[in-house]
């Protein structure tokens, strides 16, 4: 790690972000830059939507390093995650000479956390939506947590040329075991506040006015008190602000809402539901 790295300052970090377009207070600059100084990986929890997989791909930008993202789902495998070989070179090498070894880096495939290992300007690693895979994968994760490095039998334990920095993410779909949470330290992403919400927006969608920005905020932040079955998250606001910035003609209104509502509600029975309480969304504003 460069000693520039090791000196930025927590107000550093909350620049550092806000220049990658990442809006951080200071409770969740202060364990990103623990992250990097400690080598630790960061575990972010919290609803889909928040903002979690957005902050590694700041984080990335900030420390100019390459983003290698691991994306976690239900029956994901180890290989799928360290390496494979690659079977078709080696067969038709070995056609060729029977003597050519096979189990090297020319045939190795690597994948996500091989990939992070691997990359000489040092890598953020993102493992996306970890509580998705089942508790054998999450055990695989552990020894490169802990130790940096993947042992791959036909070949050698291959260590990090630069410790990647890592950022796993969970919307807590299942609980993830206590050996995992010991070797991270640990962020909980809530959902933004109203003003750091009117902010983000006003960050990414810089065309719309104060009071428009205001409106639009309003309305996403009450239909998320309307228990539904995907509330709207942060890149639904953002999505929602674009789409009212790029009709230069409309007026955010009731007609308005329900011709745009496929840009932050994404479930038929929510539909529904806001289509019909949609004048609840101007009742205030």
């Amino acid at each position: 790690m460069s000693q520039t790295v090791r000196e930025h300052t927590l107000h550093d970090w909350i620049d550092k972000l806000a220049q990658a377009r990442y809006l951080a207070d200071e409770s969740l600059a202060a364990m990103v830059r623990l992250a990097v100084l400690l080598h630790r990986p960061l575990l972010l929890e919290g609803p889909a939507g928040v903002g979690k997989t957005a902050l590694a791909q700041a984080l990335a930008k900030s420390l100019q390093r390459e983003l290698v993202r691991l994306q976690c789902y239900e029956g994901i495998e180890s290989q799928q995650a360290l390496y494979e070989w690659n079977y078709h070179k080696q067969l038709a090498d070995l056609a060729q000479n029977s003597s050519v070894d096979v189990f090297s880096e020319d045939y190795l495939l690597a994948r996500p956390l091989l990939r992070a290992l691997q990359s000489r300007q040092g890598a953020v690693l993102l493992i996306d939506e970890v509580d998705r895979a089942d508790e054998a994968f999450e055990a695989m994760l552990l020894e490169f947590l802990a130790d940096h490095q993947v042992s791959v039998p036909e070949y050698k334990t291959v260590s990090a040329h630069l410790e990647p920095v890592v950022v796993l993410t969970s919307n807590r779909t299942r609980p993830l075991s206590d050996a995992l949470r010991r070797r991270c330290l640990y962020y909980y992403v809530d959902w933004p506040t109203s003003a750091l919400e009117q902010n983000v927006v006003a960050l990414h969608v810089p065309e719309l006015s104060e009071v428009q920005t205001k409106k639009l905020v309003y309305a996403v932040r009450l239909m998320r008190t309307w228990n539904l079955i995907k509330p709207p998250g942060l890149a639904e606001t953002l999505d929602w602000s674009r789409a009212f910035a790029a009709d230069t003609d409309a007026g955010f209104d009731e007609r308005w809402a329900l011709q745009t509502l496929g840009c932050v509600i994404k479930d038929a029975i929510d539909l529904k539901t806001v289509r019909e309480r949609i004048r609840e969304l101007f009742d205030d504003t």
